[in-house]
């Protein structure tokens, strides 16, 4: 029929009315498929191949899940046939700019006044990590939040998160109180031995200092813990040694 022989045809060799990018301009990006999406993404590394194709195989690989898409490290995308460095890169940088398009409306009243706004907060960025980030948010007197601090990344313990990395930022800021946040790549957001050793250590810290931790919110998957709606703030329960 063609001198392709058995290669299916490019992109470009499509009629024009069903190539992605042509769709996207004549009927808007929401009248698109999610792999016609990842296809525009995709096509100018796809190297001769069908990048509808590659999407599709990307997509299916993750299950048709843009949260598990979007929160793989690189290598596994560029493990997909077509999928190289710069291709994987777009895909992570676009859906990283979604997940904050999303975030931002949430945000129009950056206050936090109950655990689930705290949640509703990190919710998007930290429910589908696959390691443990433990943050701060630093309140002023009207609980608006003046910045958010990232502690650390990775297994927590109390030799980890010290002190010194919670309350400088917050002595800078002149912050009337902190939250701290974490999540639970496991999804179950059920406070952890260390967890409570952590926020005990972090509550007498900020007694001392007068700036008090006026949370510790425990992200999973779908729900989250909130130390404070537990009754776990207190700086010297009655069971401690």
């Amino acid at each position: 029929m063609s001198s392709n022989g058995d290669r299916p045809p490019t992109m470009k060799e499509w009629p024009s009315w069903e190539r992605p990018r042509e769709r996207l301009r004549s009927l808007g990006p929401a009248a698109l498929r999610t792999a016609e999406l990842l296809a525009i993404l995709t096509s100018s590394g796809a190297g001769g191949r069908n990048a509808l194709e590659i999407a599709e195989n990307l997509y299916e690989r993750f299950g048709r899940s843009l949260r598990r898409l979007g929160s793989a490290p690189g290598s596994q995308l560029m493990a997909v046939p077509g999928i190289g460095a710069a291709r994987a890169t777009a895909v992570q940088a676009a859906l990283e700019l979604g997940r904050r398009a999303a975030e931002e409306v949430r945000h129009e009243d950056d206050r936090v006044t109950t655990p689930r706004d705290v949640y509703r907060r990190f919710e998007l960025r930290l429910r589908d990590l696959r390691q443990e980030e433990f943050h701060v948010l630093l309140l002023s007197t009207q609980n608006a939040v003046l910045r958010d601090v990232m502690v650390t990344r990775g297994i927590l313990d109390a030799s980890v998160v010290h002190p010194r990395e919670v309350f400088a930022p917050a002595l800078a800021e002149a912050a009337a109180g902190v939250i701290l946040v974490h999540n639970h790549p496991s999804g179950d957001p059920t406070p952890s031995p260390a967890d409570r050793e952590i926020t005990r250590q972090l509550v007498d810290a900020g007694r001392l200092l007068g700036i008090p931790v006026r949370d510790h919110v425990v992200v999973g998957n779908g729900r989250f813990a909130s130390f404070l709606d537990m009754g776990l703030l207190a700086a010297d329960p009655p069971d401690r040694p």
